[in-house]
Formats: structure tokens, sequence, C-alpha cells
């Protein structure tokens, strides 16, 4: 069984893991939008045609990837889900142990 203290270091870790996944996404989100100024300058002084939409559409996709990650936002594999599978697996796990 559990102590008060195991719950309790459970939850910080817990916490803790959330805290970094959030500071890496803003981290990300902060250089992706110093690259966007970059690029559309980049664009702006070289060319007529818009090409800094493609890098910064496809680093756009990577950054809602990486938001849905940090926030636990999951359409397909959601909490529930994971929750189902855990489940799922211990129940398996009795049947051959």
């Amino acid at each position: 069984m559990r102590t008060f203290n195991q719950i309790d270091e459970s939850k910080y870790q817990r916490a803790k893991n959330r805290v970094e996944k959030l500071k890496g996404f803003y981290t990300h989100l902060f250089i992706y939008l110093v690259f966007v100024i970059f690029f559309i300058y980049l664009n702006i002084i070289s060319t007529r045609f818009p090409w800094a939409i493609f890098p910064i559409a496809g680093w756009g996709i990577g950054i809602v990837g990486h938001a849905s990650e940090a926030f636990g936002w999951n359409p397909l594999f959601g909490k529930k889900w994971e929750e189902r599978k855990i489940r799922e697996f211990m129940e398996d796990d009795e049947v051959y142990f």
C-alpha cells in the first residue's frame, strides 16, 4: 500500500513533468515567432514570391502538435482512451500471471 508521502511524490512528479512540457512548448513557440519575423523579413527583401509561407506553415503544424502534447489535448488518444487501455492491459496481465 502506498503511503501519503508516496502519493504526494507521485503527484509532484506528474506536476513537474507537466511544467516541463509547458516550458518546452513556450520556448518552442517563442523561437517559432522569432523565426516567423525573420522569414517574413527575408521574404520582403529577397523576392516577390511569398516563399516564407511554406516554412511558417510547416513549422506551425509542428507547433500545433507540440501544443496538443503540452496541454494534453489529443482527439484520437485522449485520457479516456489511455485509461481504458491501461485497465485492459492490467486485466490481461491478471490472466497471464
